[in-house]
């Protein structure tokens, strides 16, 4: 059957992974992904659903009027050949086929979902997908290159001359990683051949016998691996793997940023901290662990544990996000994690999450899925806005009465999130990301599922199947019951989150307790692990209790000195300045209003939470300063009686509400705070 009549198929689980069909080695775990995991309802099933029906067009009108689609257009041989008007390249930077690549990465997902989405959707879907394909087919040149601002006739570059921003092994990257999902989603090889054309073309020029050169902006790595997943040629890994290495060599030309920019300073094997972009930092990483998973090199994995363990425990924002500089969107220095200018790029997020999920399934480690989950549901889930047609670019746990959105590269700002961007890489990001969230929930290694998300989910495993049922984030009750089990002894695991009480956990299967207790430092091993013979119709209980609880920064970290961050479960919670009755800087919580907080469940959105969000509900101090001045004079005595507070033994209180971080920013514009005062 012609490839083309793919899309009118059921959708093919080509893998069920990301990686080859091969049977499950020992020790080695391996995702669950294309249809074996489905998301049913939920906070994430609700995710998905905007996603499909609001971020997508919305994604598809934006692509078309920003002349995305029109940049490759304009190529077609036949515009070409008969000499016509050809329109100039749309749009400020020469990677911008990346958006579409990666909206093509989402759609392949969508599409694969037959029963979900009105007949309309599906329709503008499939029209998009189906001349974005045919473009790329038609428009590549011969030798199998392929990006629309340097085949413009009149660029002034020619292909390759830029390596360090021209974005064009970057561009291959996004291109590989929606050619497979189209393969593994939907059956259908059309772009798959076209990024093997591509990548040939690169490994010719760039691999062990060609260039010594490398990207300045990482991504291709991740996807040459996963080009060698699909297709079992192993160039493709070897090539991946001269990327790592080469790295760090001092090889990308740098105009405006040095080298450490491009972490291109030091081989990234013996770099001391993350550094430099954030997203390409991540990216890096993410695709050193896949060289990791194919090539069995320790010292690799060894090196980029190192650099995870510094990030994580240095210059992760509570929020999970990843970036604190807005000049050259860089990570930063250990500590410098300033609240009002946190950059943390969306797109650091999702970088962030595949270099978590990936580690994870190199280690099989619970404390990189505990990560994945704190930027989930807060760093990442605060940049589309509820109505899933504006975005943050960047994520900042503070806003002030002043503040202005800026991406960092265009003038001006916007109050809050804004409809698209000249560097729009982050609202594709989200589509492509929302449409795959049930990949990164469950995976499996010989003889055992390992849960390491919960949501309202239909789980097909190998060997067992089962269906899982949950309030997460909300609530932390996990239901899970077997519809399917092996004829023998079966190991399940779930996750317990690093945030939850070891102590207070429960564990049931029936109606019987689980014998044992939870693991001691679960942030290292974070397993229950239950073994037994299943049978359909068997249930295994999970309860996490989810207490308010209040954290206070590192002693290093100046920026949230004396304040206090408050969360619940995954949750991280922030104050605006709508559900304060006083100015939120002038607020003050401790560790007793905390213990007599409460919860309210929002009966409908208002706030850009969705209806049966959880909030919190605190009684705080209200203490202004005593003096105007900037900076007054400290004086001896009690503690209490230092300047910059007002210490009348009649102070205030305010009762006020806090509200998912991810949801902030949906109403007027107003002062915001994750990080709240402690003293």
């Amino acid at each position: 059957m012609d490839d083309r009549d793919s899309l009118d198929r059921s959708p093919r689980d080509a893998v069920g992974r990301t990686g080859a069909v091969a049977p499950l080695a020992p020790g080695e775990v391996t995702p669950l992904g294309g249809s074996r995991v489905r998301i049913t309802g939920g906070l994430l099933a609700d995710w998905q659903r905007r996603n499909r029906e609001a971020t997508v067009p919305h994604t598809l009108e934006q692509l078309e009027k920003a002349g995305n689609l029109e940049n490759l257009r304009r190529l077609l041989p036949t515009k070409l050949a008969e000499n016509e008007q050809v329109r100039p390249y749309q749009g400020r930077y020469p990677f911008l086929d990346t958006d579409l690549y990666k909206t093509l990465e989402g759609l392949a997902y969508e599409l694969a979902r037959p029963d979900e989405g009105g007949d309309l959707d599906r329709q503008v879907m499939r029209d998009f997908y189906e001349e974005t394909v045919g473009l790329l087919e038609r428009v590549q040149a011969p030798d199998g290159y392929l990006n629309s601002f340097f085949q413009d006739p009149d660029c002034a570059k020619a292909p390759w001359e830029d390596l360090a921003w021209g974005h064009e092994m970057y561009n291959l990257g996004h291109l590989a990683q929606a050619a497979v999902a189209a393969h593994r989603q939907l059956g259908d090889r059309r772009l798959l051949d076209v990024a093997i054309r591509f990548a040939d073309l690169v490994v010719e020029r760039y691999g062990p016998t060609g260039e010594e050169a490398v990207c300045g902006h990482p991504e291709v790595e991740m996807a040459l691996v996963e080009l060698y997943r699909e297709t079992g040629d192993e160039r493709y890994l070897t090539q991946a793997r001269l990327f790592v290495d080469r790295r760090g060599r001092g090889t990308v030309v740098s105009r405006v940023f040095g080298s450490q920019y491009f972490q291109d300073h030091v081989p990234l094997r013996e770099l001391p901290s993350v550094t430099g972009h954030a997203v390409r930092m991540t990216y890096l990483a993410a695709g050193a662990a896949d060289v990791y998973r194919e090539t069995g090199d320790r010292e690799l994995l060894d090196a980029l544990r190192r650099l995870w363990d510094d990030m994580v425990a240095t210059k992760l924002y509570v929020t999970g996000g990843l970036g604190s500089r807005h000049s050259d969107e860089a990570v930063g220095d250990r500590y410098e994690l300033p609240s009002e200018r946190s950059y943390s790029e969306t797109c650091a997020a999702i970088g962030t999450m595949q270099w978590a999920w990936r580690m994870f399934l190199a280690t099989g480690d619970a404390h990189y899925p505990d990560v994945l989950e704190r930027v989930l549901y807060n760093a990442f889930a605060v940049g589309p806005a509820a109505d899933g047609r504006a975005f943050f670019y960047d994520n900042p746990l503070q806003r002030r009465a002043d503040h202005d959105q800026r991406s960092g590269a265009e003038e001006g700002g916007e109050a809050l999130r804004r409809a698209w961007f000249g560097c729009p890489c982050c609202p594709p990001n989200v589509v492509r990301w929302m449409a795959q969230l049930a990949d990164f929930l469950v995976a499996e290694r010989a003889g055992e599922l390992l849960v390491a998300g919960y949501a309202q989910a239909h789980v097909d495993g190998t060997e067992v199947a089962l269906d899982m049922a949950t309030g997460y984030p909300w609530d932390g009750e996990v239901r899970l019951t077997v519809r399917r089990a092996p004829d023998r002894p079966y190991r399940i695991s779930l996750r317990v989150p690093g945030w939850a009480d070891a102590g207070r956990i429960r564990l049931t299967v029936g109606d019987e307790a689980v014998a044992g207790e939870v693991p001691a430092g679960t942030a290292v091993d974070g397993w229950l692990t239950v073994e037994r013979l299943w049978r359909p119709g068997d249930e295994l209980r999970l309860s996490l209790p989810m207490p308010v609880r209040g954290h206070v920064s590192h002693p290093h970290l100046d920026a949230t000195r004396g304040a206090v961050a408050v969360a619940r479960g995954p949750l991280v919670y922030c104050v605006e300045q709508q559900d304060c009755p006083a100015d939120v800087d002038d607020v003050v919580i401790g560790a007793e209003h905390l213990a007599a907080a409460g919860t309210v469940v929002a009966p409908e959105a208002d706030g850009g939470e969705p209806a049966g969000a959880v909030l919190i509900r605190v009684a705080a101090d209200v203490a202004p300063p005593r003096s105007p001045e900037l900076y007054p004079v400290l004086t001896a005595g009690p503690r209490e009686a230092s300047p910059d507070t007002d210490t009348d033994t009649d102070t205030s209180t305010a009762d006020m509400l806090l509200v998912p971080y991810f949801a902030w920013g949906n109403r007027e514009p107003g002062p915001m705070r994750v990080w709240i005062r402690n003293v």
